[in-house]
């Protein structure tokens, strides 16, 4: 972000972690702020990440589909360090919270009925830690 570098990833990293972008900007139907990778870097728009980050986060906290979450958590935690280090704040405590909206993508079964969202502090304690962990193992 401007001259500031918040990870340097592999070239393989790179790709796939571009291609999820591209694939979460199409689900959330708005732009992530990640620009295109040129000469081996992409700029950041601060405005524009922030606004992607905190949507991710209420989408991911909204939906209770063991395969979604499972999809969506290692780039949900990848980008919340990326977050972190650019710093933009997150608000855990709002989070936390029950949901505003309904449930989306919810999981349902015959055996068990519908499933609910994680409670709020599980929720966001796991994924901050999934996140401080990736953290320490992401290269400046």
């Amino acid at each position: 972000m401007g001259e500031e570098t918040l990870w340097n990833p592999s070239n393989g990293a790179s790709r796939l972690f571009q291609r999820q972008v591209a694939v979460f900007e199409a689900e959330l139907g708005l732009p992530s702020g990640i620009g295109p990778m040129v000469n081996d870097e992409c700029q950041i728009d601060p405005g524009a990440f922030e606004t992607f980050v905190n949507t991710l986060l209420a989408e991911h906290r909204r939906t209770s589909h063991a395969i979604m979450l499972a999809l969506s958590e290692g780039f949900t935690a990848t980008v919340l360090v990326l977050a972190e280090r650019a710093g933009i704040a997150i608000d855990w405590a709002q989070l936390g919270t029950t949901p505003d909206g309904p449930p989306q993508d919810v999981q349902v079964s015959a055996l068990t009925g519908m499933s609910t969202p994680a409670e709020g502090g599980a929720w966001a304690t796991g994924l901050h830690e999934r996140a401080r962990e990736l953290s320490r193992r992401m290269p400046r």
